[in-house]
């Protein structure tokens, strides 16, 4: 009997990826296809083997995979338990033309760093109103892959920009509320967005997204304490809406946005 795959798929509002794709497969196997995107795959249970270009690869967990667009490949499990995958499909624009050679010749890429960072991707990804978070972190995944494809991996030397962080940290406040891409700053700036986001992470010790919830959550306190609803309070500090206002008000101060504004002294 064919099992029955479990999937789930979405295009999130990050520039650069044009899908997300979740699934656990048993019995299914891919054909030979193509995308006209890069495929940027992590396994997390099983194992999958394909051909690329004619030559036969595979995918050991804790790896990450890098397929090029337009170069047929197939697919399939290795053992008869299946496999379950994690796929990102960024744009054909996102990476440069000239890494196709090297994707083609070195997909599998054994680095762990860069398999939690695409990890820590998907995991923002899952959940709405984080987009300056996924974009931050896209960022570094791309500067990584390129850095793996031209034969340069490594560690990188700090970036010590600390006028571009002040700067970048100036748009924040200004926009805290109605929010603020990466791609904007970057065009604002004139800086990459990959080093925006280590320059920021150098000069103030946290990443551009933390700074902006750590202003929406300040917000939100002081409107909370003036009596406005948790939803209208959500709302009104930039936040997705009141799931998102309480799952980081949780984190950073511990309780629940409707009990922090009961907490009052007695007579009060």
């Amino acid at each position: 009997m064919v099992g029955r795959p479990d999937i789930v798929a979405w295009r999130p509002p990050v520039r650069g990826i044009t899908e997300v794709f979740h699934a656990r497969f048993t019995d299914h196997a891919y054909p030979m296809h193509t995308h006209d995107s890069w495929a940027l795959l992590i396994v997390d249970d099983g194992m999958v083997k394909y051909d690329l270009d004619r030559h036969e690869h595979g995918t050991p967990r804790g790896t990450v995979t890098l397929l090029p667009p337009h170069v047929p490949h197939n697919g399939c499990a290795v053992t008869p338990q299946g496999f379950r995958k994690r796929v990102l499909y960024l744009d054909a624009a996102h990476l440069d033309g000239d890494l196709v050679g090297p994707a083609v010749d070195r997909p599998v890429l054994d680095d762990p760093v860069l398999r939690d960072r695409v990890h820590l991707l998907h995991a923002c990804l899952v959940s709405p109103g984080e987009e300056l978070e996924a974009e931050s972190r896209l960022a570094l995944v791309s500067e990584r892959l390129g850095d793996h494809l031209r034969g340069r991996a490594g560690v990188r030397p700090a970036v010590h920009d600390p006028g571009i962080a002040h700067r970048l940290r100036d748009l924040l406040d200004e926009r805290f509320v109605r929010g603020l891409t990466l791609r904007e700053a970057s065009d604002a700036l004139h800086s990459h967005p990959a080093h925006l986001v280590r320059a920021f992470g150098r000069e103030f010790g946290m990443a551009p997204h933390q700074y902006l919830t750590g202003r929406r959550v300040d917000l939100a306190r002081r409107l909370l304490l003036e009596g406005v609803p948790p939803p209208a309070a959500a709302a009104s500090a930039g936040f997705y809406d009141q799931s998102h206002l309480t799952r980081h008000f949780r984190r950073v101060l511990g309780t629940t946005p409707g009990h922090y504004a009961r907490a009052r002294p007695q007579g009060r």
